[in-house]
């Protein structure tokens, strides 16, 4: 059961790694494969294209409409006067 866990560990960072990196090749290349390229249709890679595009969704969401400042008071202001 220990090795089964370690191999799942193995498995979540390998997916985590992949999906940081190739998210914006994929995103951008399938439509080029598909439009440009006239390559057949591929249900698998069209469900990994839509994973992609969730995972760029839910970075602009938390970088852009979640953000959140981490000083509560006057004395963090950047500007000076």
């Amino acid at each position: 059961m220990k090795a089964l866990k370690t191999i799942f560990k193995d498995l979540y960072g390998a997916g985590i790694l992949f999906f940081y990196y190739a998210k914006w090749f994929i995103f951008l290349g399938l439509p080029i494969l598909y439009f440009v390229l006239d390559y057949k249709d591929n249900p698998i890679l069209d469900a990994l294209w839509f994973w992609c595009l969730i995972l760029i969704l839910k970075d602009f969401i938390y970088k852009f409409v979640l953000k959140k400042s981490y000083c509560k008071s006057e004395s963090c202001s950047s500007r000076e006067d």
